[in-house]
């Protein structure tokens, strides 16, 4: 693993409304990026929502991920690559951040193809309109450069064909490209909640690949949570060193993780794992029952995730 392989950190959009959790998030950044690459790809779903709504344009999804016709795009476009991603750029610049703000559209930093007709967990099969899937295996050059200089790319999960369409892209499924095209040491996915919750509100410490699967079989993972667990998977199948899903409310907490993994003073995360099995840790609220009963539940174990 190159040591010098940024550490790539995904950001859903309701941390970066309000401006003092911003404050405090960029801050954190600010520390974090003087001592580690970074790349930083945001959502903004909540906004994208406000937007829709504001001109009458209804919200449609699937299994968490945004059917895209061509005028959602235009507001998809506006509000990621416009308004969060310009005013997320200045405030990492007021925190001494040396930011650069970038879509997917740049320097084939996101190239993609139209998503295929996706099967929802419910056997529905959904055409997602004008939503990207990544594509290619090459490393981002422009990520790299970037990075080797100091800067600090922020990605807006728009991505672009070959022959210039623009494309509406999850944004966790961007970070997890990014991740596995730079081989980053580390992929954390931040949210509003303390990673993945099983359904007394407890952080898992620990998922594995077959635990993830039975979670989305037995209905337990939300929709949003099915397309996130879904990137984390690939990540991991990419080259990525760890995968973390994390609470992006603790700052502080989060920076320690992006650069450290889990030590003292990391926040609260869920790891993602391919082992078959995983443990949890000893002080979340999952391991409160007694460790027979734990075994008993086995794979079986039902548990309702929320999306962070």
């Amino acid at each position: 693993m190159n040591r010098m392989a940024p550490v790539v950190v995904k950001f859903g959009g309701e941390l970066l409304e309000n401006p003092t959790q911003l404050s405090a998030l960029t801050a954190a950044l600010a520390k974090l990026s003087r001592k580690t690459p970074l790349v930083i790809v945001h959502g903004g779903g909540r906004e994208i929502d406000a937007a829709l709504a504001r001109v009458g344009i209804p919200k449609r999804q699937v299994d968490g991920l945004r059917i895209t016709d061509e005028l959602t795009l235009d507001i998809v476009v506006g509000v990621l690559a416009g308004l969060i991603n310009t005013r997320l750029v200045a405030a990492l610049g007021a925190a001494g951040v040396r930011a650069v703000g970038l879509t997917g559209a740049d320097a084939g930093v996101g190239r993609v193809q139209p998503a295929k007709p996706h099967v929802s967990t419910a056997g529905a099969t959904v055409d997602l309109g004008r939503v990207g899937e990544p594509v290619g295996k090459d490393r981002p050059a422009l990520l790299d450069d970037l990075c080797k200089k100091g800067y600090v790319p922020v990605v807006s999960s728009i991505g672009a064909s070959r022959d210039g369409q623009l494309f509406n892209v999850n944004a966790d499924t961007l970070a997890a490209h990014l991740a596995a095209r730079l081989k980053s040491p580390r992929l954390v996915i931040a949210g509003a909640t303390a990673g993945v919750l099983d359904d007394a509100g407890g952080t898992i410490a620990d998922l594995s690949f077959d635990e993830m699967a039975s979670m989305v079989r037995s209905g337990g993972a939300s929709a949003g949570m099915i397309a996130k667990l879904a990137a984390c998977k690939a990540a991991l199948e990419g080259g990525a060193g760890e995968v973390f899903v994390a609470d992006g409310r603790d700052a502080a907490g989060l920076a320690v993780l992006a650069r450290h993994g889990r030590k003292a003073g990391a926040g609260k995360s869920t790891r993602i794992s391919i082992g078959k099995s995983a443990r949890l840790r000893p002080r979340t609220r999952a391991t409160a029952r007694p460790a027979e009963a734990v075994a008993k539940a086995g794979k079986h174990r039902q548990i309702k995730v929320k999306a962070s």
